[in-house]
């Protein structure tokens, strides 16, 4: 834990820091879209049976005489339990009896009908285009809809696990950039995506970086920072993502085709890849990984940025070997994988950080990915998530540096349950208060997740931070993959998928009692720091090392 002496020399939070944290936040806002596309690229607008007397454009006027299009369709399309036009099934032939509609008819028979077997009409008030008209994934086709977010979410689980350990044994850098370019690739191509399948498998691929790209900026920031600043730096990279919700609404609002806004949010990621040569390597990690001369070279660096003229004076390889020894020869021995198992408190607490990470992600994402479920005007609820997810952030950062990570995460995660499970059984009607629950949800989901990823960043060690992140990010995207699936149970009942993503915050907030409090400590930088975990250990050998690079 001495690379906190190292940057008090090179400057905590200065020059450096603000231009590295003002570019990953610009580069997470751009990100965030894709991973809500399919709210308004894959919607699913109105629609209902194409009808030959209706919709054929060579049927003239005379054909019908006088009958207007509500008549063609009375006759054409039956009506659903709610007296409006089936979305799935037409009449075989057109039924003109139902035109009389003053008149009985007796000994009259149920009216056979068929499924839509000559494709489908659109609605285009809302959308002029989407994935689901391109492909007609309506009716027993609808499903696939959550199978592309479904992949797309798998595809950052695996994701995730291979690029959070090439991290720890690469570099935060190095991948944060490969994925950019690989995100900016697979979703340009998507926008132009031949067919359906070739549509998901590039979405996959898209997947497979967005989290690992959000995941790696967190660390690079962090990794720069002091204790006393990690809760802010977090704060407004998770409110970057918020800017890029309401980002996403208004540019689906305008655009409402579905290839042109896939292009949209693809083509600046291009930019932001080529603009990333410009980040600044961990200089922790470097030197938790023995590259002295390397991470040596990004410290003198972010000194110079920050103003620290005689920094490079004090920072030679003696300087880094006295401050790191202790750390060093530790990570020689640990920096394995497979030692996070085989540590018996570290490998707990990456259990219940990955459970409480999935518990929070499938109700966020249940209530991001269905806003079609909580009222006509998805445009204007994105945008209204956005802005009180980015308000929730600012209160997450007051809790945090009050009440410390582990009793903020409680305290929000019980009445985040409680909203999702009131919201389930209220009546369809009651718009208003339905709405007002669903963001007030998500906004105290977003304090407590705030929380969260901070304490996680205090909880693992530099030496497995990529490959711990990774772990908690798989936990997470496993609940984002359940979170779409889960909506098929609705035709079992329309309660149970609701009343699942109302009761794993509640748990996930018992479960966050286990852990261990991080607030004002240090960042821990080996396996043996974690294991050793207590406060006035830590406090003890921090001292230590400062009377040791005094003493230097």
């Amino acid at each position: 834990m001495a690379f906190a002496v190292l940057l008090d020399q090179v400057g905590s939070l200065g020059r450096f820091q603000i231009l590295q944290l003002a570019f990953l936040c610009i580069a997470n806002i751009l990100l965030f879209p894709h991973i809500l596309l399919e709210n308004f690229t894959a919607a699913v607008p109105g629609h209902r049976c194409w009808v030959h007397i209706l919709d054929n454009d060579t049927v003239s006027h005379n054909d019908t005489g006088t009958l207007g299009q509500d008549a063609l369709l009375r006759i054409s399309i039956p009506l659903d339990s709610n007296l409006k036009p089936e979305k799935c099934r037409r009449f075989v032939h057109p039924q003109w009896q139902l035109l009389h509609l003053n008149r009985t008819f007796s000994n009259t028979s149920e009216p056979d009908t068929e499924p839509c077997v000559d494709g489908w009409v659109y609605e285009q008030s809302s959308f002029f285009s989407t994935v689901v008209t391109e492909w007609d994934l309506v009716c027993e086709w609808e499903s696939q809809k959550s199978v592309v977010q479904s992949l797309f979410m798998a595809g950052s689980l695996l994701g995730s696990v291979i690029f959070g350990y090439l991290s720890d044994r690469f570099g935060r850098k190095m991948i944060c950039s490969w994925c950019l370019l690989q995100l900016a690739i697979s979703d340009t191509c998507a926008a132009f995506a031949p067919t359906f399948s070739v549509y998901c498998s590039l979405r996959f691929l898209a997947g497979s970086c967005v989290m690992t790209i959000m995941g790696h900026s967190f660390l690079l920031v962090i990794e720069w920072t002091n204790p006393q600043s990690r809760s802010m730096v977090t704060t407004l990279l998770l409110c970057a993502s918020s800017v890029g919700q309401m980002l996403l609404g208004g540019l689906a609002f305008v655009i409402q085709d579905w290839r042109t806004l896939q292009l949209t949010v693809s083509i600046p990621i291009f930019v932001i890849f080529l603009s990333s040569r410009w980040l600044v390597e961990s200089a922790r990690w470097l030197i938790t990984y023995n590259q002295l001369d390397k991470g040596l070279k990004e410290l003198r660096r972010a000194a110079r940025i920050n103003g620290k003229k005689n920094a490079g004076e004090i920072l030679t390889i003696e300087f880094l070997r006295s401050a790191m020894q202790e750390e060093l020869d530790a990570a020689r021995s640990q920096a394995s994988i497979f030692c996070l198992f085989h540590a018996p408190r570290l490998r707990m607490i990456v259990l219940y950080l990955g459970f409480v990470r999935l518990a929070v992600t499938l109700p966020l994402y249940g209530l991001i990915f269905n806003l079609q479920y909580l009222g006509r005007n998805i445009y204007l609820f994105q945008v209204l998530f956005g802005a009180i997810t980015a308000t929730a952030r600012f209160v997450a950062l007051l809790v945090m540096n009050y009440m410390g990570r582990r009793i903020s995460q409680v305290l929000f995660l019980l009445p985040v349950g409680l909203f999702i499970l009131v919201n389930t059984f209220l009546d369809q009607e009651m718009q208003t208060l339905r709405t007002i629950l669903a963001t007030l949800g998500a906004g105290v989901l977003c304090i407590a997740t705030t929380s969260g990823s901070v304490h996680f960043s205090e909880l693992i060690p530099t030496v497995l931070r990529g490959t711990g992140g990774g772990i908690n990010i798989l936990f997470s995207r496993i609940g984002a993959a359940l979170a779409p699936l889960l909506m098929i149970f609705v035709g079992f009942s329309p309660y149970l998928p609701w009343i699942t993503y109302g009761v794993f915050p509640i748990l996930a907030g018992l479960v966050v009692l286990l852990l261990p409090e991080t607030k004002n400590l240090p960042l821990p930088n080996t396996i043996q720091d974690v294991e050793n975990d207590r406060k006035e250990t830590r406090k003890v050998k921090q001292e230590d090392n400062c009377m040791k690079v005094t003493q230097f």
